[in-house]
């Protein structure tokens, strides 16, 4: 369980970070959409979803301190 969660953590830090690196870029280059939706709001949940992963790994950190 505590391996599952740990690779859980780390595919959403890499997912939420690629998000904000496009996000960026995008920005960057002069374009306010990507896909359809605004830079700012792909910023967002990218930040988002490294707050998931952060809290993922917090919890396999808590699961592996409680033994």
């Amino acid at each position: 369980m505590e391996k599952t969660i740990d690779i859980i953590g780390n595919a959403l830090g890499a997912l939420g970070l690629i998000i904000c690196l496009l996000a960026g870029v995008s920005r960057v280059v002069g374009s306010h959409y990507l896909m359809g939706f605004e830079t700012i709001t792909l910023f967002i949940g990218g930040i988002s979803i490294m707050v998931a992963a952060c809290l993922a790994k917090l919890h396999g950190v808590s699961l592996q301190l409680s033994k």
